[in-house]
């Protein structure tokens, strides 16, 4: 009897499918790749052995040499991950997008609009306060009823809200605007990490969520050029009508190439069939607990950078909005590299370790900076260590995110949605301090400096009082 005949194996779509053209036919399979992932094949034989890890045997004819597929997106092909890393971190980036466009037009705003800098601050709070909302919203959702719905609903809402914006007459309007467009941005970066971790689990989790995060992180290196550029052609409120155009371009994009990774069969479970079941399974993780506070306080950090720095770089240091803009996007690039050499790191080391230096460095940073600005050393004394801030945030962010998701896949959604609320919740809290600080004085290094020390001095202490590296288990292959 030959081993084809021993073994019943079903055959994937994967594997028969010839190449097709036109978008509706990619689409298509896309959804066959999925569904076929989401139930791997098995072996029917009674012959079969299982591994002792729980996998199982992918495709071929003889199931005892065939690959072995830890998670459904193993048997993705390497093409359409690149396609889902591209639209999916396109997705993700419509959210910093939405944050830096606009950045280098808040003295615009500010003399546009006849306040205070405190008072344009309060609109970039409003956009934070906006993505909490909606990813808090957007994620239980999305583990209920799937992952495409609220996706494309809450991007459409980004693209009404952006034209609201355009069209905003006060400042109070345009602040309401931008609390929706946080809410409709919300949605890309909450879905993309959770169909991610509905596809891998481990060491390849990192791996996508990393090069998800090189495509999003072009946002913040772009995004402040292109607004600098925007504002040499455009007064500000065309600024808007590009963001609205931008998340038309990613709506589209989801309808044609975003399935639906999360089926019906595997919504719910035991323990996770309700919203304050999964939020209870998560918020009872001492691991996860720690690395919320840890992501949380260094996008804190980042944010008051963000809040002060169109300010400090303008104002005192005297740039226009286009040296601005090459400022920041110099910045962005450190945490570009930040999150790609923090893949590599983690999956070798753990992502806990990494944490443990980054968390240090940012503490160091952000003190070398009040130190600089107190001894008068200037421009230089200032960007240089804040571009070492910056890139121990890369650092950070990646390996924070597969700490929490790699726990909780069942509440993947859920547990994305609380990363995302937390970030820009307490971000959205903590960013106008400096203005605060600030105030009757001007915005120094010194003042934007010292709550980005504070926050990372918290997230330093989560880690080692409640995450406690030494107790994470390894991330599994």
């Amino acid at each position: 009897m030959t081993m084809s005949n021993r073994f019943e194996v079903r055959r994937s779509p994967l594997f028969l499918s010839p190449a097709r053209a036109g978008l509706s036919v990619l689409r298509n399979e896309i959804r066959r790749v999925l569904d076929t992932a989401s139930h791997p094949v098995i072996p029917t034989s009674s012959h079969s052995v299982p591994t002792t890890t729980g996998a199982i045997r992918a495709l071929g004819k003889n199931p005892a040499t065939a690959p072995i597929v830890l998670h459904p997106g193993d048997s993705i092909p390497a093409s359409r991950r690149v396609l889902y890393i591209i639209v999916l971190g396109a997705l993700t980036a419509l959210g910093p997008f939405t944050i830096d466009l606009y950045l280098p037009a808040f003295p615009v705003l500010e003399a546009d609009f006849q306040t205070t800098a405190a008072a344009i601050q309060l609109t970039l709070t409003g956009t934070m306060i906006g993505f909490a909302l909606g990813q808090l919203i957007v994620g239980p959702l999305s583990d209920k009823v799937g992952r495409r719905i609220p996706l494309l609903s809450v991007t459409a809402l980004h693209v009404a809200a952006s034209i609201f914006a355009a069209l905003a007459p006060t400042l109070g309007t345009l602040s309401v605007a931008r609390v929706l467009m946080g809410a409709g941005a919300a949605a890309g970066g909450v879905v993309a990490a959770a169909i991610i971790r509905d596809l891998f689990g481990g060491k390849r989790l990192v791996v996508m969520l990393s090069r998800m995060a090189m495509v999003s992180g072009v946002a913040p290196v772009l995004a402040p050029l292109a607004g600098s550029a925007l504002l040499l052609v455009m007064n500000w409120r065309g600024i808007f009508v590009v963001l609205a155009v931008y998340g038309a371009v990613m709506l589209v994009s989801a309808i044609l190439f975003v399935p639906e990774t999360l089926p019906p069969a595997r919504r719910g479970g035991p323990g996770s069939s309700t919203v304050w079941q999964r939020y209870g399974s998560v918020f009872r993780d001492r691991v996860f607990i720690g690395v919320l506070i840890i992501g949380a306080m260094a996008f804190s950090g980042l944010f008051s950078y963000l809040s002060a720095s169109s300010f400090l770089f303008q104002v005192t240091y005297g740039f226009n909005p286009q040296q601005y803009g090459v400022l920041f996007a110099v910045n962005s690039v450190g945490v570009v590299v930040g999150v790609q050499i923090a893949s590599r790191l983690a999956a070798r080391f753990g992502p806990q370790w990494v944490l443990a230096v980054s968390t240090a460095v940012l503490v160091i940073a952000g003190g070398a900076i009040v130190v600089t600005d107190q001894l008068g050393l200037g421009l230089w004394g200032t960007v240089i260590p804040l571009f070492f801030f910056m890139t121990a945030c890369g650092f950070t962010f990646p390996c924070a995110q597969v700490l929490a998701l790699d726990r909780h896949g069942k509440a993947a959604g859920t547990a994305q949605s609380i990363i995302g609320a937390a970030n820009f919740g307490v971000a959205g809290i903590i960013s106008p301090v400096v203005g605060l600080l600030a105030a009757g004085s001007g915005i120094t290094a010194t003042t934007m400096a010292s709550v980005m020390v504070g926050c990372a001095a918290i997230g330093v202490l989560s880690l080692w009082l409640l995450v406690r590296p030494r107790t994470v288990e390894r991330l599994a292959p």
